[in-house]
């Protein structure tokens, strides 16, 4: 991220999404070998040919193929995708952009230039409440505004991009089209103002 910084830029915060998305993958990722190793040590035994006679010794070695290759498409076609998409997705925060990145082999980035945030909003269902994270909005004035899902610590992360943009230059500059006018939109928005008075 700091080869890519522009001048005068800093890294604030730099975090990924909240890994509850994990949960389910982490208990599969330790049962499913667990169960295969079971049910291959059950086939081994001859436990098929006990419940279904019609099943043959010589079957044991692709009754054993088959449970390992389904326990393999668990793991690698379930687990593994969803631990490296959480892994490569990234949200940085700097002073004066907000940058997602998801995918590692087909990448998408997405980022919002704090002078061209109006409001900062953060949504969360009662999951997120508990586990203190949420979807943080960003207004920029368009019809549809920018998403950041599932950011942990939202409300903090909310915190510190309304102070970044408080601490945006007052005289004005342009970067990349983006101008930031002296008398910018974000000075006095209500996000900023209850903020202001939540500090008093």
């Amino acid at each position: 991220m700091r080869k890519e910084l522009l001048p005068g830029e800093q890294v604030i915060a730099v975090t990924r999404p909240q890994p509850r998305r994990l949960i389910v993958p982490a208990l599969l990722f330790i049962a499913v070998p667990a169960v295969a190793a079971y049910a291959c040590a059950w086939i081994v035994k001859g436990g098929p040919a006990k419940l279904v006679p019609l099943i043959r010794p010589e079957w044991t070695v692709w009754l054993l193929g088959a449970c390992v290759a389904l326990a393999l498409w668990v793991l690698l076609g379930y687990c593994l995708p969803r631990a490296l998409a959480w892994h490569a997705t990234r949200y940085t925060l700097t002073s004066q952009r907000v940058v997602a990145r998801y995918g590692m082999l087909r990448r998408r980035d997405q980022q919002v230039y704090l002078a061209a945030v109006r409001n900062v909003e953060v949504r969360q269902s009662l999951l997120q409440r508990v586990l203190r994270s949420g979807n943080i909005s960003l207004d920029t004035g368009y019809p549809a505004s920018t998403v950041v899902p599932d950011v942990p610590e939202a409300a903090t992360f909310r915190t510190f991009i309304l102070e970044a943009m408080d601490e945006l230059p007052r005289g004005g500059f342009r970067a990349e089209g983006i101008t930031h006018d002296p008398e910018g939109s974000w000075y006095g928005t209500p996000a900023l103002e209850e903020e202001r008075r939540w500090k008093r």
